[in-house]
């Protein structure tokens, strides 16, 4: 407990009566708010031993009066359950101090031990319903927040028919569950082309899930409006330059282009991973020519376009580099290979089976040591009927 407060006639008085309360707690007093900031200051630094503290605050003291004590107090030591002790005519002020965020107050003419003890025991229970209504009520934001990002990440894949089969999965990396930058989209245009797009921002926030949304937006559009798959990335550099809050922020890109007849697909990459491609029960890894990862260098970025051969019934799988990333021992991680050797083990699997395999055989390998630091997004793309 810590006592704010200059008369020491009041001060003796208080110690008393929490000599003859119930309450076991040492009693620390200082003369002034400054001491008293500093003593809490002090608390809280690292190392020190802490725990609840309930501070006994008066109001007139030498460096401050009135409630500006309250608010002062809580500014230093947030966590601070605080009862105002007031003089005999402050009844207004005592409930003016409550309402700034004070948890009680005592009049200094009717304390003992019974009422003191009684004022901090309901200032510490107070102050920690409060704490856990502001935490709710932050999961609840971040929760509705989520959503939004969510909707904007991960949209419905906008297809004509039900010729093409667009299958994906987004896992939160364990910060907090929340969507970062990775983002896809898949879009399939009049001619009946089929064009897909996955990328990670770097970092992790909502600024950064804040940009994905914007890259995702934008390669929408550029698709709805005919721009050629190398021109797309060049946009998604320009809009990333012009959008992100740090010049140090990059994003990775694979863009896909599925043409009618399904014997091969289009592919640029912008420092993203590789890809797997089934024919059956079979999985290949594939590397395609990759350029720059964009906004690292703007405007010396080259990328160029690759064809891969798609087998009848075959299908691409396009990942963010968190599936692979994960700690799979104390200097060890999962690894393209072992990606590949884990994909091939359950090569025959369905479309949604496999990629529920993939995130589970990655998450439960890097569950030991602390699971998926980094979001994982996955998509599992193919004509639904061979041709």
């Amino acid at each position: 407990m810590l006592l704010v407060e200059d008369d020491a006639g009041d001060a003796l008085l208080v110690e008393e009566m929490l000599a003859d309360s119930d309450l076991d707690a040492p009693l620390t007093w200082c003369q002034t708010l400054t001491e008293g900031q500093r003593f809490l200051a002090e608390r809280a630094a690292p190392g020190v031993p802490g725990g609840p503290v309930c501070v006994l605050l008066d109001l007139h003291l030498p460096d401050v009066h009135g409630v500006d004590a309250v608010t002062r107090i809580l500014r230093t030591a947030p966590d601070a359950a605080i009862v105002v002790l007031t003089g005999m005519a402050e009844g207004g002020t005592g409930l003016s101090a409550v309402a700034t965020g004070a948890q009680d107050y005592l009049v200094k003419g009717r304390i003992d031990p019974e009422a003191l003890s009684r004022a901090v025991r309901y200032a510490l229970q107070r102050k920690q319903v409060e704490q856990a209504t502001a935490a709710l009520r932050a999961n609840e934001l971040m929760a509705q927040e989520n959503a939004r990002l969510e909707r904007g990440l991960l949209p419905v894949p906008l297809l004509r028919g039900d010729d093409f089969q667009a299958l994906a999965r987004y896992e939160p990396g364990r910060a907090h569950g929340l969507l970062s930058g990775d983002f896809y989209d898949v879009v399939q245009t009049g001619d009946g082309t089929v064009h897909a797009v996955i990328g990670d921002v770097s970092g992790h926030g909502a600024a950064e899930a804040a940009l994905g949304v914007c890259l995702r937006v934008a390669w929408r559009a550029a698709v709805l409006c005919g721009t050629p798959p190398l021109e797309r990335v060049r946009l998604l550099e320009e809009i990333l330059v012009a959008e992100r809050s740090d010049q140090h922020v990059f994003a990775t890109v694979t863009s896909l282009v599925f043409p009618p007849g399904g014997r091969e697909f289009g592919v640029v990459r912008a420092g993203h991973p590789g890809l797997l491609v089934r024919d059956g029960a079979a999985v290949r890894w594939e590397e395609p020519p990759v350029g720059m990862a964009l906004g690292l260098l703007p405007g010396a970025g080259r990328w160029t376009g690759a064809t891969v051969p798609l087998p009848p019934g075959g299908h691409a799988v396009v990942f963010t580099d968190g599936l692979f990333e994960g700690r799979t021992g104390p200097a060890a991680r999962l690894g393209e290979e072992g990606l590949l050797r884990l994909a091939r083990g359950h090569g025959g699997l369905p479309a949604r089976a496999f990629v529920d395999a993939l995130v589970d055989g990655a998450t439960e390998g890097a569950a030991p040591y602390g699971g998926l630091a980094d979001d994982v997004a996955v998509l599992h793309l193919g004509w639904s009927t061979p041709r």
